[in-house]
């Protein structure tokens, strides 16, 4: 196949990328491992984490469509009460994550109607079930790459004037020989105040394999023991104050020791919200009386952050043993919170709490993928540090750097999860932030642009840089930049280094597709809090 756009990846970055060069006049092939295009928000399972200010103008355009497709959508197929119905800013789950927290198959069926047009026009080709397994490259140039179907089909190669890597784990950057670090950098290269001492390969934050459930009292959903139980029910990981399987764990901004409730949380003795409305998707209170026999939820909690080996840097073999690994440890925490975990009432278990894999689109239960917060990172032109992000890292008030090459905005604290190298939390305040081109220019490669998160971060700023919107944002960027590259016979790397070309790339990307630039300076300067 020949395509101008080739965007390897189907998340959210990816679908950015190709509906943005799609609307620039370009033709893109779509490709994504899984028969759901929607990365983290559907196939991992993950309602969205998401800034203050995701309502106002500072939303991606195109996040903010997806968002308003998406109540339009419970608007038109459920049964909502009136006020619900009525409200602008319907929130289906009222799950504590988010201003909106919503059915992963709702925004597959929002994605792919965003896509359709573009679909029927030839412009944007999608192949899913396929993942890269070759690229093939000409000096600093990737002329093509070689996909395969996981399951069945001939291989295919996609010859594209621009690759955009948009997979979860940045898979082109190590079969195109990309410049690229994985895990944590040292604070003797970065400086950053919260990086390790020195550079550790090995050091990458927890994935999570996710998977939702409601609730049916005086029925048994007991699912059979894991052999993997006993492993889990009694290990306890360097960073908590008890085991894996528990409703105790730390506070991740203060480390202090801190005991959940799975339902019912008890406002008078502190507890702010409990696990089951952390995640909650779905909330019976939002429809007519009787539609739902109970609220939906997503279980990403601490409890299932796989930290023991990495996903990168290691053979096939650990990864896929490291994958499954993650997979037991969720089913643990299910079979534990179903027979062992203790009520308010003195009991213990919830055998009625019951797998919903048709939330999930799987045979098992769980996501069809599990939730990746850390990626292959691109050796960049430029690299965000801690230093221009970070509230304690920068000159009180500052707010964050000012970068003359902005392609979009974002905003979360930096978070990360404990990680394979033993670390814990780590849970920061920073301030809202710009995303630069720089990031998005790989220091060798022409025709790569990351679209996911895999730009020029660190282990640590990455923690800000990996969240939902923010992806959109990287992804529109890049869709944007393929498309002002073929049209001016330029390389990305030009559109940063000539002043007048990037000025007018920046105007393409502020005038003709409305995005945001630069926070307004009474937001710059004032940190995210959650």
């Amino acid at each position: 196949m020949r395509t101008e756009m080739l965007v390897v990846g189907g998340g959210l970055g990816g679908v950015a990328a190709a509906l943005t060069a799609a609307r620039l006049g370009r033709t893109v092939v779509l490709t994504e491992a899984t028969d759901w295009l929607g990365g983290q928000l559907t196939a991992q399972a993950v309602p969205p984490d998401e800034h203050p200010w995701i309502e106002g103008p500072a939303a991606p355009p195109g996040y903010a469509e997806l968002r308003r497709r998406v109540r339009d959508y419970y608007r038109r197929a459920y049964p909502l009460r009136p006020g619900a119905a009525r409200d602008p800013l319907l929130d289906p789950g009222l799950g504590v994550v988010s201003r909106m927290c919503h059915e992963p198959r709702v925004a597959v069926a929002v994605i792919e109607e965003m896509l359709a047009p573009w679909r029927s026009s030839g412009a944007i080709t999608v192949l899913t079930g396929y993942e890269p397994v070759a690229a093939h490259t000409d000096g600093d140039r990737i002329e093509a790459v070689t996909l395969a179907h996981r399951h069945d089909g001939p291989e295919i190669t996609v010859h594209a004037a621009y690759v955009a890597d948009a997979t979860e784990l940045g898979d082109l950057l190590e079969l195109a020989g990309v410049e690229h670090v994985i895990g944590a950098e040292g604070r003797d290269e970065t400086g950053e105040p919260h990086a390790p001492e020195a550079a550790d390969p090995h050091d990458q934050q927890a994935v999570s394999w996710c998977f939702a459930l409601d609730h049916r009292p005086g029925e048994d959903h007991v699912i059979d023991r894991p052999a993997a139980y006993e492993h889990w029910r009694t290990t306890v990981a360097p960073f908590w104050p008890g085991p894996q399987l528990s409703f105790t764990d730390v506070v991740p901004i203060t480390l202090k020791r801190r005991t959940w409730a799975l339902m019912g949380a008890d406002r008078e003795a502190g507890e702010h919200f409990d696990l089951w409305r952390f995640r909650r998707i779905l909330a019976r209170e939002n429809f007519t009386a009787g539609a739902f026999a109970s609220d939906l939820t997503v279980v990403n909690w601490p409890q299932i952050d796989y930290w023991e080996t990495p996903l990168l840097g290691v053979d096939a073999e650990q990864r896929h043993a490291a994958l499954a690994a993650s997979r037991a440890l969720s089913l643990s925490f299910l079979y534990w919170l179903q027979t062992e975990a203790p009520r308010p009432d003195g009991g213990t278990g919830w055998p009625g709490l019951r797998l919903r894999p048709d939330v999930t689109g799987t045979a098992d239960g769980l996501a069809k993928t599990p939730y990746i917060r850390e990626a292959r990172r691109i050796k960049a032109e430029f690299t965000v540090l801690e230093q221009h992000v970070g509230v304690a890292a920068r000159p009180p008030g500052s707010g964050s750097e000012v970068f003359h090459d902005s392609v979009g905005l974002g905003s979360y604290r930096i978070d990360l999860h404990p990680s394979t190298g033993g670390r814990t939390y780590i849970d920061i305040e920073s301030y809202p932030f710009q995303i630069p081109l720089g990031a998005l220019i790989p220091v060798r490669v022409d025709n790569l642009l990351p679209a996911n998160k895999n730009i020029g971060t660190t282990h640590i700023t990455n923690g800000c840089y990996r969240l939902h919107p923010v992806e959109w944002s990287i992804g529109e960027a890049a869709g944007a930049l393929a498309a002002f590259c073929l049209d001016r016979a330029l390389p990305p790397r030009k559109a940063r280094s000539d002043q007048a070309q990037l000025a007018d790339y920046q105007r393409l990307l502020s005038d003709t597709l409305g995005i945001r630039l630069a926070w307004p300076e009474e937001i710059r300067s004032r940190p995210h809090h959650y």
